[in-house]
């Protein structure tokens, strides 16, 4: 009796542990497909191209956070306006998760429609804004919007709650915009969005950045940020292609200490007389 109870308990015990282990497995591939599905997404929602107009250089680097069940929702976009002028956008959807990533698309493709509308960075911020509230969503999103006009050098910027961008100019000058912004869009109804006016030099250059590049447990904003701009500033002086310069900004993103989306947008400007 002894011996057959000790067997029948040994077979239960192994069936259960096999009961346990599918059960795992089916979780971890629905997982890894939620994973695969969030990355698609993010590529998908991303632009394959980039607008071209004469003086402007744009670069850009983008490193998915997919470690775990990281998943998250930054985005960069570039695209030509009606009227000719360029408009750039970075930003970060709170969350690591599939509904991140959609929130981000869903972001993304409004700032465009209503860039269409009204191309005024502080009025296309507010827009979005509202239309995010009407959605319902419980999610936020911190976002930089500018309208360049790349013939004369003049950059209008308005930000949600994001990160100040990082400017430097061919003398050596460099250092952080320090417009006054307004709070993550989706958060609260009827808010305005100053709009600040910043003059791109030749051979000066902006970096747009989301805080995965600049931020961890490794490394403290102020100094992640102080990091670029001494690199943004040095790219300047020394004539740096902005394609390098961006590639040389998203390897700094492995220094701050855990897994994040990281995105850059490297903004440049040549000579009045420079050829296309």
């Amino acid at each position: 009796m002894s011996r057959t109870g000790t067997t029948d308990d040994g077979d239960e015990l192994l069936t259960r542990l096999g009961d346990l282990t599918a059960q795992a497995r089916a979780q971890a591939e629905m997982q890894r497909s939620r994973v695969e599905l969030a990355l698609a997404l993010q590529s998908d929602m991303l632009p394959r191209d980039l607008p071209v107009a004469r003086r402007l250089h744009l670069a850009v680097r983008y490193a998915p956070a997919c470690q775990g069940l990281n998943v998250g929702g930054d985005w960069y976009d570039a695209f030509t306006l009606g009227d000719g002028r360029i408009g750039l956008s970075i930003g970060d959807v709170q969350g690591h998760n599939i509904e991140a990533a959609a929130f981000m698309g869903q972001v993304r493709a409004a700032l465009r429609a209503l860039a269409s509308v009204t191309s005024e960075p502080g009025e296309v911020l507010a827009r979005t804004n509202d239309l995010l509230l009407s959605l319902g969503s419980d999610l936020f999103a911190t976002c930089t919007f500018m309208r360049l006009d790349p013939c004369a050098g003049v950059l209008e910027s308005a930000r949600a709650g994001h990160l100040p961008c990082i400017w430097a100019t061919a003398d050596g000058k460099s250092g952080l915009t320090a417009d006054e912004g307004g709070p993550p869009l989706g958060v609260q109804a009827g808010t305005p969005y100053p709009v600040t006016r910043y003059e791109l030099t030749t051979g000066g250059v902006f970096v747009l950045l989301t805080d995965g590049v600049v931020e961890g447990p490794s490394m403290r904003l102020e100094e992640g940020l102080d990091q670029v701009t001494r690199l943004a500033g040095i790219a300047a002086v020394a004539g740096m292609d902005v394609d390098a310069l961006a590639a040389a900004v998203i390897k700094g993103a492995e220094r701050v200490g855990h897994d994040d989306d990281a995105a850059v947008l490297v903004v440049g400007l040549d000579g009045p007389d420079a050829q296309p």
